[in-house]
C-alpha cells in the first residue's frame, strides 16, 4: 500500500489536514478514540491531549494512506486497542446497518427467492466475520497482551495466526456481484445506496486486514524474538516480566492516575470534573483510555488496581 513518492504525515501536521488529504482517515481517527473539534491543533497536540500514542497513530495513518511508515516506535497495546475498536465498528454498527438497509431495499416477504437467498448469504457472511473477529479478540490479542507482560506461550506463535489469516472482505464483494448480476428491481435508489455501502465496507475490511498483516503481525513477531533472545542469553523469566511490564505503568499519565484515584474513592464523573477542574467530556475520555490501556472495565477492578499500585489506601475507599 506504500507510495514512497507521497510525503508521510508527521507529528507537526495539523490533524484536519490529514482528513483533507485522505477522507478515509476519519475511520482511523474514530478507531483511535480521537474526538473531533480539534481546530488547528497538530497531530502531536491532539494525540497528547486525548492520551493517544502518537507514533502508533501516525504509523497506521501513513500505512492506510499509502505513505511510507516508520513503525519502530509502534505501541502494540495501542494498536490492539485500535484493532478492537475496528472490530466493534464492523460487528456492532456497520454490518447490522447494511442488513437493515438491505431488508428495506429488497423484497423479503418470501415471494422472491433471489431476495431470500441474498439475505441468507449476507447473514452467513456476518456469522463468519463475527467468528473471525471474536477469535482475534479472545485468542490472538490475549496472547499478545501476555507477551507485553513478559509471558511467552511456547505452544502458540503469531505465525500460527498469520498462516491462517484470510481477508474476509472477498465474500462481501461476491455478494455485491450477485446483486448486480441477478437482482432486478425498479425504483432502486435504496438498493444502489446499499450496494455502495457494501463496496465501501469491503474496502474498509480489506484495509483493516492489511493493517493486521503488515503492521500487527511483524510487530508481534519482533516482540516474540526479543523475549526469546533475552531468555536464551540467560536472563531470568522474572526479570523479563518486570522489564516488559514497565510499559503498563508508564503508559498512564499523571492525570489518568488522578482519575483512577477519584474513581476508586467512589466519585462520579461530575464530582471528578469538579475536583480536577476539567469537563465531564474530558473525564469520560480519560476513563475510556484508562480502560483500554489497563484492560480493566469495572469500578471494582479499577479500585483493586489503585490499591495494588499504591495510588490509594484501603481506608480511603468507600466500601458501602
Amino acid at each position: 500500500m506504500e507510495n514512497e513518492h507521497i510525503t508521510p504525515f508527521v507529528q507537526s501536521d495539523r490533524m484536519r489536514h490529514l482528513i483533507k488529504s485522505d477522507a478515509s482517515l476519519l475511520m482511523v481517527i474514530s478507531r483511535f478514540g480521537i474526538c473531533l473539534g480539534f481546530g488547528e491543533k497538530t497531530v502531536k497536540e491532539v494525540c497528547a491531549e486525548q492520551q493517544i500514542d502518537t507514533d502508533t497513530f501516525l504509523c497506521v495513518a501513513n500505512y492506510i494512506s499509502g505513505r511510507s511508515t516508520d513503525c519502530r516506535k509502534l505501541s502494540l497495546r495501542s494498536l490492539i486497542h485500535y484493532l478492537k475498536q475496528a472490530h466493534s465498528y464492523f460487528l456492532d454498527f456497520k454490518l447490522p446497518m447494511i442488513r437493515r438497509n438491505l431488508l428495506e431495499a429488497i423484497d423479503c416477504s418470501g415471494s422472491d427467492e433471489i431476495a431470500f437467498l441474498i439475505l441468507k448469504f449476507y447473514d452467513e457472511y456476518v456469522t463468519e466475520v463475527r467468528r473471525h473477529m471474536e477469535y482475534e479478540n479472545d485468542v490472538v490479542f490475549s496472547y499478545v497482551e501476555g507477551l507485553i507482560s513478559g509471558a511467552l506461550n511456547e505452544e502458540y506463535r503469531i505465525d500460527d495466526f498469520a498462516r491462517k489469516h484470510n481477508h474476509i472482505e472477498s465474500k462481501l464483494k461476491e455478494l455485491k456481484d450477485i446483486i448486480v448480476r441477478y437482482y432486478t428491481q425498479k425504483d432502486s435508489n435504496l438498493l444502489y445506496s446499499v450496494l455502495f455501502d457494501i463496496i465501501s465496507c469491503a474496502q474498509d475490511l480489506d484495509s483493516h486486514c492489511s493493517v493486521e498483516d503488515h503492521l500487527f503481525v511483524p510487530s508481534v513477531a519482533d516482540l516474540e524474538t526479543k523475549i526469546r533472545d533475552r531468555r536464551s542469553s540467560g536472563q531470568e523469566k522474572e526479570e523479563d516480566a518486570v522489564d516488559l511490564d514497565e510499559e503498563k505503568t508508564d503508559i498512564l499519565s499523571q492525570r489518568e492516575k488522578e482519575i483512577i484515584i477519584c474513581v476508586a474513592k467512589g466519585l462520579s464523573n461530575k464530582e471528578i470534573s469538579d475536583v480536577l477542574n476539567i469537563s465531564i467530556h474530558t473525564v469520560t475520555t480519560h476513563r475510556r483510555n484508562i480502560s483500554a490501556k489497563l484492560q480493566i472495565h469495572s469500578i471494582a477492578g479499577i479500585t483493586i488496581y489503585a490499591i495494588a499500585n499504591g495510588l490509594v489506601r484501603m481506608s480511603e475507599i468507600n466500601i458501602h
